[in-house]
């Protein structure tokens, strides 16, 4: 969780990542937000993977 947690404060800054996690809903989570998908027992790195594609994160970031 910690590398997850640094990799989304790295893309989207210390304090959107948070903002971002909370409220961005998202198709791909099944509806869910990044911390609800993750809460329902989603694996971080998968939850990443819906992240670095839907925000179409540059492939040196992933």
């Amino acid at each position: 969780m910690t590398v997850f947690w640094q990799r989304m404060a790295d893309h989207f800054g210390p304090g959107y990542a948070d903002t971002f996690a909370r409220d961005h809903v998202m198709s791909e989570l099944g509806g869910r937000t990044v911390l609800e998908a993750l809460d329902a027992g989603w694996a971080a790195k998968d939850v990443w993977r819906v992240v670095c594609t839907v925000m179409n994160v540059p492939q040196d970031r992933r």
